[in-house]
């Protein structure tokens, strides 16, 4: 949707020496419209409603803080200022909280205005009323995610002026019935919405029940998983669901799967519109055409209309920084990359050494990631690849034939090579270089939602490229696990390998008891990774304790084993540096090897306590309102 302006409501404000003052109180003030004027106008309820759009709480988005990308060691923030996001110890239980009873007030006004709008159509009134109510929706499922059982209000409350506030102090929910609330309000409103692919900034029948379907999947594995942690529960039900609930949920969820998979909501397919499978991948994101049916919900932007924002800007490889000055901050983890299949389905760390522990060497430094999911090269620009027309130049130094390595602490420090008296190059020009911000400093930066547009990487410009919310790739993951849950891995094996043929793995695999759970956490991190699933995903498995325990990973060993696994350690990023050999005479010489390495400035090993499933209800709200119960384990 573009963005829409809303006027602006002004008091007017006079003065004792003002003349005529009965006349000047009975003139219509100019800059203020009235409830029923507003609501009389399908245009005027459109631009509210356009704030209300506006105004959606996400986690993560591409206009917010980049740093919501570079958290949980799935990359690196490679700015000066920011390097405490790996050097923490855990989170605060403050981390993630939202509380916006504001913002739900006014969609509860909105909603009784437009019922109450004399001058507004059947038509419309059916239309604004299912726009705001998915609003709302979406808001409680933000809240419920990270908060757990909130109070649900569905109307204005008001005061009465009476001295008590008792009317409008309401106790939590239960997180159960939050969550009911949100599937059941997008059952209700999905026939108001439009049925059709091609509308995706506002709310559509799709968007419904890809709300739906994600709720009761986070719903389903909560009640589920959460026997793995009873300490994170509330005597009220406030916090966890019981375990009984689990299947009904699960139901749910694949049932608004199959609804969207069916057309009965629209045309939506997985996107397959390019030959090369990780540029297809890539274009998923950049693609804002009709044509572009795996998109389901974004946000959206446009050059020229003052929404635009710098996702672009922050993260452009270096050497192509369009202003030389902005660049490099997210630089995705070796942990990450290594995630990535080879194409026969097995899993295999990046091949650094030979099995005698000498280095492997590379003719390109592309070819150590060579034979992997497509998803790889789509979401993450290796060294040596192509970016604007243009190669990446990563590379850490000169590995010398005695063992030691020729490097500088920038591009353009140049120093002779053995043997030689000219000064060259000996550091890429992209990095990687220990604690020198703005260049890669695991080896690695983003492609996912990156804008290959000329002028994209300029402050005065930016990026219009949008945030994917919902899209079928997505859905067909639920509906892959909740399959699997109920016990049907013939349905749910369909489902993921539609996803990872998509991605050129194109040898099914077969989910089973055994490996069902393990395979849908892996294809989850790297089909969806960098788009606001990580640590919710993590949460609803009760994984994130296990996952972000505390422990350093160490070690390579560490690092390399058990990567198929749903709870291998995840607490500090890793990269993997590129060198060139330098040993004329050598036929080795001219080639690649790689080294696996902590970056310099990632000291910290991340932690996850068991007081951050929920986050904190703050002691304003807590004192506010006595019927508040206090999250548990903080």
């Amino acid at each position: 949707m573009k963005k829409i302006y809303i006027l602006t409501l002004a008091a007017l404000l006079f003065s004792g020496s003002c003349k005529n003052d009965d006349k000047f109180l009975t003139i219509e003030p100019t800059t203020i419209l009235s409830n029923d004027v507003v609501f009389s106008d399908p245009i005027l309820v459109t631009a509210v409603l356009g704030n209300l759009y506006n105004r959606i709480v996400d986690f993560t988005g591409l206009d917010n803080d980049w740093r919501s990308f570079v958290d949980f060691s799935e990359a690196f923030p490679s700015e000066n200022a920011q390097y405490g996001i790996v050097q923490r110890t855990g989170w605060a239980f403050s981390e993630w909280q939202t509380w916006d009873y504001t913002y739900i007030r006014e969609l509860n006004l909105f909603i009784e205005r437009v019922n109450a709008a004399a001058a507004l159509t059947a038509a419309d009134k059916k239309q604004f009323v299912a726009e705001a109510r998915f609003l709302r929706a979406h808001y409680y499922f933000e809240l419920v995610k990270r908060m757990g059982g909130v109070p649900i209000v569905t109307t204005t409350l008001e005061y009465d002026f009476s001295g008590s506030v008792a009317n409008l102090q309401k106790p939590r929910n239960k997180e159960s019935e939050v969550y009911d609330f949100v599937i059941a309000e997008c059952e209700a409103i999905k026939g108001s919405l439009a049925a059709t692919s091609n509308q995706k900034t506002r709310a559509s029948a799709g968007a419904a029940l890809a709300m739906e379907c994600r709720a009761a999947l986070y719903a389903a594995s909560i009640a589920k998983y959460g026997v793995n942690t009873p300490t994170v529960t509330l005597a009220g039900n406030e916090v966890g669901i019981p375990s009984s609930m689990a299947n009904a949920y699960y139901t749910t969820s694949l049932k608004a799967a199959r609804e969207i998979i069916s057309g009965s909501a629209g045309t939506y397919k997985l996107y397959q519109a390019l030959p090369n499978l990780s540029d297809n991948f890539a274009q998923l994101f950049l693609d804002k055409s009709n044509g572009n049916q795996e998109v389901i919900f974004v946000e959206d932007f446009k050059v020229g209309s003052g929404r635009t924002h710098n996702f672009t800007v922050n993260d452009q490889p270096f050497s192509q920084s369009e202003e030389g000055q902005d660049a490099g901050r997210l630089n995705p983890s070796l942990n990450l990359v290594q995630a990535y299949e080879k194409l026969d389905n097995t899993f295999a760390p990046i091949a650094t050494k030979d099995g005698s522990g000498a280095f492997v060497y590379y003719t390109d430094p592309l070819d150590a990631f060579a034979g992997r999911d497509a998803r790889l090269a789509g979401t993450v620009l290796l060294p040596n690849t192509f970016f604007k027309s243009k190669k990446l130049d990563i590379w850490a130094g000169y590995q010398l034939a005695n063992g030691t390595v020729l490097t500088s602490g920038n591009a353009s420090d140049q120093k002779p090579l053995p043997g030689t008296t000219t000064p060259v190059q000996v550091v890429g020009d992209d990095g990687p270089v220990n604690g020198l911000e703005f260049r890669t400093q695991t080896g690695f930066y983003i492609r996912k939602y990156l804008d290959p547009t000329e002028g994209s990487g300029r402050r005065g410009r930016q990026s219009d490229v949008w945030f994917v919310r919902y899209r079928f790739g997505e859905v067909l993951l639920n509906a892959a696990e909740a399959s699997m849950e109920l016990g049907d891995y013939v349905a749910a094996s369909a489902y993921i390998n539609q996803v990872r043929s998509r991605a050129g793995l194109t040898t099914p695999i077969t989910l089973t008891a055994a490996n069902g759970f393990d395979r849908i956490v892996h294809e989850r991190r790297v089909e969806l990774v960098f788009e606001g699933h990580t640590l919710f995903d993590m949460k609803r498995w009760r994984l994130a304790h296990q996952v972000w325990d505390g422990t350093r990973i160490a070690t390579v060993a560490d690092l390399t084993s058990n990567l198929a696994a749903a709870n291998k350690r995840n607490t500090n990023p890793w990269g993997l540096w590129p060198y060139k050999y330098y040993d004329p005479g050598n036929p080795n010489n001219g080639k690649w090897i790689f080294k696996e390495t902590i970056p310099s400035n990632a000291t910290g090993a991340s932690r996850f306590q068991l007081g951050n499933y929920y986050s904190q209800i703050t002691d304003a709200v807590l004192g506010a309102n006595p019927k508040i119960i206090r999250q548990p384990n903080q």
